[in-house]
């Protein structure tokens, strides 16, 4: 083999590697480790998100069983903008719904539901 097309053929199996790396790397939130932390103490507040009450979720105790599982979150919303939809009037997608639309009703703050989000979206 040519040391041309030795190099090509080297240096093209690196970025395939690289590449199937970075397909198991979890993905890295914009949001900022306090962010998260913040929306977390929201969503567990038994006066605020209260997701525990229907959702399992990492961390969390006491946990219902009405929703979904929130777990791969990221895959499930690949478009962070229709979690927070999700979150903030959920009968738009789903008018049957029992989840309480967190951001049309004013349960919690538009800045809450933003740290909802980002916590959610990051499990």
């Amino acid at each position: 083999m040519r040391p041309t097309a030795k190099f090509v053929s080297t240096t093209a199996s690196v970025i395939a590697i690289l590449g199937s790396l970075a397909l198991t790397l979890p993905a890295k939130s914009l949001a900022d480790e306090a962010t998260i932390k913040e929306g977390k103490e929201v969503a567990f507040d038994r006066k605020k998100g209260n997701c525990l009450s229907c959702h399992k979720m990492a961390g969390g105790s006491l946990e219902g069983n009405i929703g979904p599982e929130l777990v791969a979150m990221q895959a499930r919303f690949p478009d962070k903008s229709k979690l927070r939809d999700q979150i903030y009037d959920p009968r738009t997608s789903n008018p049957a719904t029992i989840m309480p639309p967190f951001g049309k009703h004013e349960i919690l703050t538009a800045t809450e539901v933003d740290k909802v989000v980002e916590f959610i979206h990051s499990l």
